[in-house]
This record gives structure tokens, sequence and C-alpha cells, in this order.
């Protein structure tokens, strides 16, 4: 379990692909320091466990799954990467909850600066998009942010000076890809409204429907 507040911009020392998967090596000064063997990080969204510790250069397995629904194939020696670790319970909640299992690859549209800012539009497929709302939190490669814009197939965020600096979205341009993970609980309610009785999902929840789901008397 994650938050989306990048802790520290790793560096790609290497990454060694073989016939079932990856064998992922990133320098990580700051969340070497308090990581054990089998911890969890975040990398660039997508959850790893660390198999290997060497001073301050951490080492993960890849699955097979893991590089076709995820960017981190694409990645190369000197790539940053966007790293968290796991959430303890004494810690803040500081960006929303976050999984760290990346539901679809999406691709940079745009970035247009705003005054210090920058606006970038992401495309995403239809249904990915389906589950996002104005307002709301998304993940864009580990990152926690806010859904501006949306629109038919992608949507818009808005980048501070801050982020832009100290994670990977600051430096990349149109068509970088981006992993992307929608906020937990909208999945959980369009799972909810898939499995209601026909033609309530469609007609969206009715008082009839949460009293026979026991959600009110």
């Amino acid at each position: 379990m994650f938050t989306g507040l990048v802790m520290e911009l790793g560096t790609v020392s290497a990454l060694k692909l073989s016939s079932g998967g990856a064998r992922l090596s990133v320098s990580a000064p700051a969340v070497s320091k308090g990581i054990a063997l089998g911890g969890s990080v975040s990398i660039s969204g997508a959850c790893l466990t660390v198999t290997a510790i060497n001073g301050q250069t951490l080492e993960f397995d890849i699955s097979a799954e893991t590089l076709r629904s995820t960017s981190l194939g694409g990645l190369r020696p000197g790539d940053k990467v966007n790293l968290e670790p796991a959430l303890r319970a004494q810690d803040p909640l500081g960006g929303h909850i976050v999984s760290g299992h990346v539901d679809v690859v999406g691709n940079i549209s745009s970035k247009t600066k705003t005054g210090d800012a920058w606006k970038v539009e992401i495309k995403a497929p239809a249904g990915f998009v389906a589950l996002l709302v104005q307002k709301g939190s998304v993940t864009v490669d580990g990152i926690s942010l806010t859904v501006v814009d949306l629109l038919e197939d992608a949507f818009t965020v808005v980048i501070i000076p801050h982020t832009a600096r100290n994670t990977t979205i600051g430096s990349k341009e149109a068509a970088a890809p981006v992993n992307l993970e929608a906020d937990i609980i909208g999945k959980y309610v369009a799972r909810y409204l898939a499995s209601v009785a026909p033609g309530q999902g469609k007609g969206g929840i009715t008082m009839e429907s949460l009293r026979d789901s026991g959600f009110i008397s």
C-alpha cells in the first residue's frame, strides 16, 4: 500500500531481461536506508519486492505479467524512476490510497505551461477514463495527482513546480508512456454496479438497490 507521494528519484543501474521476466537494479540512496529484504517499493507506480540489497542499490525481480502491463520493460540504464516505500501504519496519508497495481499504460498527449505549472493531457483507454471523476485522484507513474478535465479517451492533470522537479513527469515529453492506476474506490463502485441486478448498473445507484444491498434500512 502506498500514498503516491514520491520519496526519491532513483536511477536504473541495469535491467536484465529473461524468458520469464526481468531483473531490475535501481540506485536508491534514500529509500535503501530504511528498506529490508522482502519489502515493497513502488517503482514508477508498480509495486515490486526487494530481492537483494547491495549498498544503495536495490534489486527487484519483475514477472512477465508486470512487464506486459507496465512500462518497466522499456527502462534503460541511467533512466530515472519514481520511488516510494510501502506505507507504514504511523505514516501520514498525504496523497491517496494507492495499491501499486497498474491498470493500464497511457501516453502523454501534450504538456502546456500555465504560469509556473504544467497542464498535462494523458491519453488512456476509455474504460480507464470512465473510472475517473473531476477533482478525484489518479496515480500517474506512482504520483498521486488530481484529475482536472475528463475527455472521451484522455484526462488532464496539473503539475506544480515541486512535482516537476522531484518526479519523472517533469522531464517526460509527448508520447512518453506512463503507468496509470485509478482510485481504488472508483474501481469498487464500478465493480458493484456491474454486478447488481440487470438494468440497475446502467441506470445508476437507486434507493432500492442501496436498500437491497444493506447500505440503508
